[in-house]
């Protein structure tokens, strides 16, 4: 199956300029990229809703983070700083579709097999990337993507939380935003001093810049470059 001119017409009319505004973050395209654009432009048409979105109407759960998510959030126009995209890193290219008025949900995912399509419809691609990521603008969404309608296993209000919402972790005294605190022996605490921490201490000594300035001290000194 070779790809044709009347093809390369017969996709998203808005296509092209979201595949150039995702490539702008990378300095490059990639098929990922081409993956999370259809995706995003898949996900709006499920729901009825045009995208890319300026209001929160849309919310995005990715469950990768980069280049896929990247097209997604392109697409979309939902980001993490609006909270309008959250990651759920599950290690996969597939993303969840939220109308936060109807409550209607959808999961997009690449169907099984596509990289091998994409041969089919780039039989001439110099490699099976280049195939990839030509064919990718132009495989038809059912050939394309899988969709699955779903239900969050989380209320969105458990998601969204309320704005202005905030308290002070006990242990640590940091600021906690968004009801992320964690009641532990009727005490509030944040994830990390609950036991979700992601990074460790390091304890005072190691840690203060005097510690670092004699282990600078008590380095060799590096030999000068020949």
């Amino acid at each position: 199956m070779k790809v044709t001119e009347g093809d390369r017409n017969n996709h998203h009319p808005d296509l092209d300029e979201l595949l150039k505004r995702s490539a702008a973050l990378h300095s490059h395209l990639c098929p990922r990229q081409v993956l999370g654009v259809r995706m995003g432009l898949l996900g709006g048409r499920l729901l009825g809703l045009d995208v890319p979105r300026s209001d929160k109407r849309l919310l995005v759960i990715v469950e990768t983070d980069g280049c896929a998510a990247d097209g997604v959030a392109v697409a979309s126009g939902c980001s993490v700083g609006r909270r309008t995209l959250r990651v759920v890193d599950f290690g996969k290219v597939a993303a969840t579709f939220v109308d936060v008025k109807t409550r209607r949900a959808f999961r997009v995912v690449p169907r099984q097999g596509i990289r091998e399509l994409a041969r089919q419809y780039a039989p001439d691609a110099r490699s099976r990337w280049h195939a990839q990521l030509e064919s990718y603008q132009i495989i038809p969404d059912d050939e394309l993507l899988s969709v699955q309608p779903v239900t969050l296993c989380v209320t969105l209000e458990e998601i969204l939380s309320k704005p202005g919402y905030r308290v002070t972790c006990e242990m640590c005294g940091e600021e906690i935003i968004n009801e992320r605190e964690v009641i532990q022996d009727g005490h509030v605490l944040c994830k990390a001093c609950a036991g979700e921490r992601y990074y460790c201490l390091l304890d005072e000594e190691e840690f203060s810049p005097e510690a670092g300035n004699r282990r600078a001290a008590s380095s060799p000194p590096e030999k000068p470059a020949r």
